[in-house]
C-alpha cells in the first residue's frame, strides 16, 4: 500500500517562465485588450487558459494580429525573420524570450561572425529550435546516429550549440560524437542547457533513489517535461508525464510504497497540490506527504522595458 508522496524541490517555474508570464499579466494591466502573443507563452495548457481568461489571444502566425496591435513574443524565443515581420506589419513587439534562450542566439551569431559551421543538438520542429535555427546557417543533431552524416565547409572550424531544456546526459553523448568527428568543435564556455532544467533533472535523480514511481507533471509539448520523466527512468524508476490528476490512474500504485512528485518548468504548483490531493482521495487519505529540497533557486530576470514603470492606462 502506498505510505509516503515525496515531492521534490526544485520543481515547477523557471525565472524564464515566470518572466514570460508575467510579461504577459503587466501587459494586459497597461496597453488596452486584447493582447497578442505569438504560440504559448510557455507550453502550459492551465497557463494558456487562465490568460486568455483576462484578455489574452494567442496565435500561431502574425497575420492574425490586427495591425498597430501589441504582440508578445513567447519564451522559446524567435526568428529574425519574424521579428522583421512585426516591424513590416506596424506590430508592437513585446520580447518575453527567456534570456538563456537570447544567449545561444548571440552565441549563433559570434560563430558565424567567426566563420564557424554550427551544429545545433536539438528536437525538430521545437518552438525554440525554429527560432534558434533562424538566426542563422546551422544544421540541426537530434541523436547520436546524425552525426555521421553531417557535412561541413571546414571540419576544423566547426562550433556546437544545444537546445536550453535538453538532458545534460543526453546531449554528451552526441557531443562526444561529434568531437571524436570534429576534433576541433567550438562550444560555449557555459553550458547551453538551461540551470533550471538541469537542477530539475538531478532533483528528479534524487527523488528516484527514494521511490518506487514518479509522476511529473508538464505537457506533452514541454520538452523539459519529457526530459524529467526519462531521467527517472533512466535512474531506474518507472515514471509518468501527466498534464493534471486527471490523467492519474489507479492501477500504476500496485506495489508502490513511496510515489515521487515533481513538475516541469512551465507547470504552476496548483497541478501539483492537485495531484496530491486526488492521490490522498482515491489511493489512500493517510498517506504521509514529504519535500525532498534539494537545492534552492534564486535566479531572477529583469523585465523588457516596455512593461517596466508604466502607469497602468484607465480602461
Amino acid at each position: 500500500m502506498l505510505e509516503k508522496i515525496i515531492v521534490v524541490s526544485p520543481r515547477g517555474f523557471c525565472a524564464g517562465v515566470e518572466r514570460a508570464i508575467e510579461v504577459v499579466e503587466k501587459a494586459l494591466e497597461i496597453y488596452q485588450k486584447p493582447v497578442y502573443v505569438k504560440h504559448q507563452i510557455v507550453h502550459n495548457e492551465h497557463v494558456v487558459r487562465s490568460l486568455e481568461a483576462k484578455g489574452a489571444v494567442f496565435v500561431e502566425e502574425l497575420e492574425e494580429v490586427p495591425s498597430e496591435n501589441i504582440v508578445i513574443f513567447s519564451a522559446h524565443g524567435i526568428s529574425p525573420a519574424v521579428r522583421a515581420e512585426a516591424e513590416e506589419r506596424g506590430l508592437r513587439v513585446i520580447d518575453a524570450t527567456c534570456p538563456l534562450v537570447t544567449k545561444v542566439h548571440l552565441e549563433a551569431l559570434k560563430y558565424h561572425r567567426e566563420g564557424l559551421s554550427i551544429i545545433l543538438i536539438g528536437h525538430k520542429g521545437h518552438q525554440e529550435v525554429n527560432g534558434t535555427m533562424g538566426v542563422v546557417p546551422m544544421t540541426l543533431v537530434e541523436k547520436v546516429e546524425d552525426v555521421a552524416a553531417i557535412e561541413v565547409e571546414n571540419p576544423q572550424k566547426v562550433a556546437c550549440l544545444t537546445q536550453t531544456t535538453l538532458s545534460l546526459d543526453d546531449t554528451r553523448e552526441i557531443f562526444n560524437a561529434l568531437k571524436k568527428k570534429f576534433p576541433k568543435v567550438v562550444t560555449p564556455a557555459g553550458s547551453d542547457i538551461c540551470y533550471a532544467t538541469q537542477n530539475r533533472q538531478n532533483a528528479v535523480k534524487e527523488l528516484a533513489k527514494r521511490t518506487d514511481l514518479i509522476l511529473v507533471v508538464g505537457s506533452e509539448m514541454s520538452s523539459n517535461s519529457q526530459r524529467l520523466v526519462e531521467t527517472s527512468i533512466q535512474s531506474g524508476t518507472p515514471a509518468y508525464l501527466i498534464q493534471d490528476r486527471s490523467a492519474i490512474q489507479g492501477t500504476w500504485f500496485t506495489g508502490v510504497r513511496a510515489v515521487g512528485v515533481s513538475s516541469g518548468a512551465s507547470v504552476p504548483d496548483v497541478l501539483v497540490e492537485g495531484v496530491i490531493d486526488h492521490i490522498k482521495r482515491v489511493v489512500n487519505e493517510n498517506v504521509v506527504v514529504e519535500l525532498l529540497e534539494v537545492l534552492q533557486e534564486d535566479v531572477q530576470f529583469s523585465l523588457p522595458k516596455e512593461v517596466q514603470g508604466v502607469t497602468v492606462n484607465p480602461r
